[in-house]
């Protein structure tokens, strides 16, 4: 295993690269079993082949020249590990599956990577693969699918190998990556196999697109800023949960959300919302951390136009206390596509002497670009 003492500068964090191989995956299709799942070992009697570890491997050859930004988290043997130590990424063992691996597995890989907050789930395998993961993360990773499996029904998977490294590649370059939701779909085996088709809905998973700009508007002109920002503030407010603590943060875009709520704001200071009343303007320190500490909270935050600073300069009052308690997955960032294309792809930067914090603020986080729409973007350490 390649060891991590070769780390780059603090400034370019790694990217926490999810890695997961079914290697079971697609063995009953060339001996005609229409799928894996339950009939492995029969497809493995009748001489099929495995699917999954070419294609894996040929995603992971792709991304050689980033190796040195990278940081695989696998389980070990073929699930991943093999490959990525073959090819010399810096791994990490996340799961040991037994001598034959299975659906639980899958779950229990899928589940340690979600806790080690990785910044996308690279998985190789078919729908029931993703079916499997889906389960343990839910919509709290973003997953991206390799198609190795007999039935690919689900809409998380990649065209093919190349066009999921040139979506990781384009992560790792900093460019806009849209997020969408994809559906979870799967059939069953035993069923087909008696000639009927029954498909079930299982679920919805995150997963990135290629976010080009002109893709992602309904028009070819610039944006219009005041129109995006009550797009904005429409899907922020359309996600405030009953009886959550949102903390709103300075600035003309976070404004917006307090105006639509009919709210006054304070622009350069943090006010405190709950179910729809302002229950602290302008609030320091103590007070946010009063406030955080009786339930749960998110925080509405939008980067510095032009430095991209978004956390320790001019909102100091979000204290560590504070942030531990929001969390990288309470923290709502949001900002128009002008503004993250003004960065020229230079992460979102944090200021904040707590070295832990941090590092686990640091990854992919999801900016709200405008109604129904999210893009990836890197968090970063100020240098």
């Amino acid at each position: 295993m390649k060891p991590l003492s070769d780390s780059p500068p603090p400034s370019v964090p790694r990217f926490r690269l999810g890695f997961l191989v079914n290697p079971l995956a697609g063995l009953g299709g060339t001996v005609a079993l229409k799928g894996s799942d339950g009939v492995a070992g029969l497809a493995l009697a009748r001489g099929a082949q495995p699917q999954a570890e070419a294609r894996a491997r040929a995603v992971l050859a792709e991304l050689l020249p980033w190796r040195d930004r990278l940081q695989v988290l696998t389980a070990a043997g073929s699930m991943g590990a093999d490959i990525a130590c073959e090819l010399g990424f810096a791994t990490e063992i996340v799961h040991t599956p037994g001598a034959v691996t299975g659906a639980a597995d899958t779950e229990a890989t899928a589940a340690a990577l979600r806790a080690r907050q990785v910044d996308l789930l690279l998985f190789a395998g078919g729908d029931g693969t993703a079916r499997d993961i889906c389960r343990s993360v839910g919509l709290e990773v973003p997953v991206l699918g390799l198609p190795a499996g007999v039935k690919m029904h689900s809409g998380v998977f990649a065209v093919t190998p190349r066009a999921a490294a040139e979506i990781v590649k384009l992560m790792l370059e900093g460019g806009l990556v849209l997020i969408d939701t994809a559906e979870v779909r799967d059939i069953d085996e035993a069923a087909l196999r008696e000639g009927r088709l029954a498909a079930r809905w299982y679920g919805e998973m995150k997963v990135p697109a290629e976010g080009r700009y002109l893709q992602q508007v309904k028009c070819n002109g610039p944006e219009v800023e005041a129109l995006v920002l009550q797009e904005i503030a429409a899907e922020v407010i359309e996600h405030m949960e009953p009886g959550v603590t949102w903390l709103i943060g300075p600035g003309t875009t976070t404004a917006a959300v307090m105006t639509a709520l009919g709210l006054p704001h304070t622009l350069l200071g943090v006010d405190v919302v709950r179910d729809g009343v302002r229950v602290a303007a302008d609030a320091d320190a103590a007070t946010l951390e009063r406030l955080t500490a009786e339930g749960e909270c998110r925080l509405v935050l939008t980067a510095t136009g032009g430095q991209g600073m978004l956390l320790g300069r001019g909102n100091q009052q979000l204290t560590p206390e504070v942030l531990r308690r929001v969390g990288r997955g309470g923290l709502v960032v949001i900002a128009t596509l002008d503004k993250l294309r003004a960065l020229g792809g230079r992460p979102l930067l944090m200021d904040i002497p707590d070295a832990a914090l941090a590092e686990a603020l640091t990854g992919f986080v999801e900016v709200v670009t405008g109604y129904r729409s999210r893009m990836l973007y890197r968090l970063a350490p100020h240098a």
